[in-house]
């Protein structure tokens, strides 16, 4: 690799920049070369571990998981205070600053974006997340997500993604990294080569996607060549094989050779570098997950992930172990030194693009609150809100809502873990949507399971006669290490299932999973969030009592493909 390779996209360094990457890379030895592979996580301050990983290990950045403002500027402070070689800082900036600190902005999931049918709001997405993001230190976004939400099965992509329409990710994608790095801070496209089309999570296994080179050409890489060609300066590889596309690259292969991507020089090299063309940083998704580990070895795959073609190294099982499976690696031929020369440049070149050599990298708790939640920031929030909350289908007749119509509701909450809002039950959108119900004027009975065959027990007249509505409220949150956002319901005999859509008007929910219409198919009507921030809950109650329009755009197809949902 020619060092002036770095004056071109995606990171254009100029004279100066370029003499500051040279410098610094002919002054780190082999050890600190190895050091700057690596890219930790950090929880909270802890001074003593986080000088070790400057002062003994010299890592190359620190990803922040969301703390209080003061834990992350005291965090970023101590790292580059006592670093010889600037960090890089990340946090996985998919939805606002919230992803970063508690203090943040949450604007909206990506799908709630992509539902307000307006480019405009992603662009907005990625410049808030930079502004409250860098306020407190960071320089360095995990994010957008550019999978493609085709298979409505998967348990991680859903709401983290812009949706199912490849040219409405492809823009959406381009709009965050747009208004992200405008503001100064790198994103990182992720996850090559594309989640989505299988079901399985790539935290649990080494996911598949089983699309044909013509097919992932038209869709996934059409993503993401435009998206290299905006500029983007990293791209996040996933533990996810594209055999179909390996087997292109490399005929020889077999499917027991069949790698991960963050495995697979075929097309690291082959696909992302050579065919388009991405010149930038390509960085692993976490190493810790299974859809790595269950591929080689880990004494093997820790410096084969960098022969292979990629630069940073993402967590560490056990940080002492994987920096010592990297340097037997160096010294075993499994590492050459031309690729981690490689690797290194390219970590000092997005550093360099960044400007981290020549500012002030320590953040203060008077810039952050400047900037977290800033009024501006706040009202793009509450415009996605608004213009994302989704009516998927109507009973006619049944809205708008008043307490004269429905006087006396039957509310069924259905959700799996605390919530956006911060509440600590699993019951906190009830809790937070009840209130605001009976301010209406509605009286709002919650149902409560005993354990007994409540729905054996109650007659259908009895509840026609006791109730006027029913409403689901349903907060099934997409996450890592689950599989599946189905509805599971409760014993005995799923005695909250919706049993009385013919009989009593019902309305269904959606917080979180938009295909809850798989579960439910004969509820007539269906409303979707896509998430939750400050703002959802009081405009969803506008939009059912008619003081506001419903404008949400189906980014996905809610109806899952199915005849019945449509009923």
């Amino acid at each position: 690799m020619d060092i002036n390779s770095l004056r071109n996209k995606p990171f254009n360094l100029k004279d100066e920049d370029i003499s500051w990457v040279k410098e610094t890379f002919q002054s780190l030895t082999i050890k600190e070369k190895i050091g700057q592979l690596f890219f930790m996580v950090g929880y909270q301050k802890d001074e003593e571990f986080l000088k070790k990983l400057t002062e003994e290990i010299g890592i190359g950045g620190l990803m922040c998981r969301a703390m209080a403002k003061e834990d992350v500027i005291g965090t970023v402070s101590t790292l580059q205070s006592s670093t010889k070689v600037p960090l890089l800082i990340s946090a996985n900036l998919e939805a606002g600053g919230s992803g970063i600190t508690s203090d943040g902005t949450k604007v909206g999931s990506n799908l709630a974006v992509a539902a307000t049918n307006d480019t405009h709001y992603a662009y907005e997405l990625g410049k808030i997340c930079a502004r409250e993001a860098k306020s407190v230190g960071a320089n360095y976004s995990f994010a957008p997500v550019v999978d493609i939400d085709y298979n409505f099965h998967n348990p991680i992509t859903n709401t983290r993604t812009f949706g199912s329409d490849p040219k409405q990710v492809k823009e959406m994608g381009a709009a965050y990294v747009k208004g992200c790095q405008e503001n100064g801070l790198a994103t990182s496209i992720k996850h090559f080569p594309g989640d989505g089309v299988d079901d399985r999570d790539q935290h649990l296994v080494t996911s598949v996607n089983s699309l044909s080179p013509e097919e992932w050409d038209q869709t996934y890489g059409s993503v993401y060549e435009h998206l290299i060609a905006e500029g983007a300066k990293t791209v996040m590889i996933g533990h996810i094989a594209l055999p179909e596309y390996s087997k292109k690259l490399n005929p020889s292969l077999k499917d027991e050779d069949i790698l991960p991507a963050s495995l697979a020089s075929e097309l690291l090299n082959g696909l992302l570098r050579e065919k388009l063309g991405f010149n930038g940083l390509i960085i692993t998704d976490a190493t810790t997950m299974a859809g790595m580990n269950i591929a080689m070895p880990r004494n093997e795959l820790v410096p084969k992930s960098i022969e292979n073609g990629c630069d940073l190294f993402l967590f560490t099982k056990n940080l002492a172990e994987d920096i010592r499976f990297m340097e037997r690696g160096l010294e075993q031929g499994l590492l050459s030194e031309r690729r981690l020369d490689e690797a290194v440049l390219r970590i000092l070149g997005l550093k360099a693009s960044l400007q981290l050599h020549k500012q002030n990298n320590i953040p203060s708790v008077q810039q952050a609150n400047e900037i977290l939640q800033w009024k501006d920031h706040l009202q793009k929030a509450k415009e996605v809100a608004d213009k994302s909350i989704t009516l998927v289908k109507e009973e006619k007749g049944v809205l708008p809502l008043s307490s004269d119509k429905y006087k006396k509701i039957l509310l069924y909450d259905i959700e799996n873990e605390a919530n956006a809002l911060g509440y600590n039950k699993a019951s906190g959108i009830a809790n937070a949507f009840i209130p605001l119900l009976e301010s209406e004027g509605f009286q709002v009975t919650r149902f409560e399971p005993t354990g007994v065959y409540e729905g054996l027990q109650n007659s259908f007249e009895e509840m026609v006669k006791e109730y006027d509505l029913i409403l689901y409220l349903c907060n099934l949150a997409t996450k890592s290490n689950q599989t599946t956002v189905r509805i599971e319901w409760l014993n005995p005999m799923g005695v909250n299932v919706p049993n009385y859509i013919t009989s009593i008007p019902t309305i269904f929910i959606s917080t979180e999973n938009p295909y809850h219409l798989l579960d439910v198919p004969r509820i007539k009507t269906y409303i979707n969030t896509y998430g939750v921030n400050n703002f959802t809950l009081p405009l969803l109650l506008e939009k059912l009592l008619g003081k506001s329009a419903f404008k949400g755009v189906s980014p996905v197809d809610p109806f899952c493909g199915k005849w019945d949902t449509r009923l």
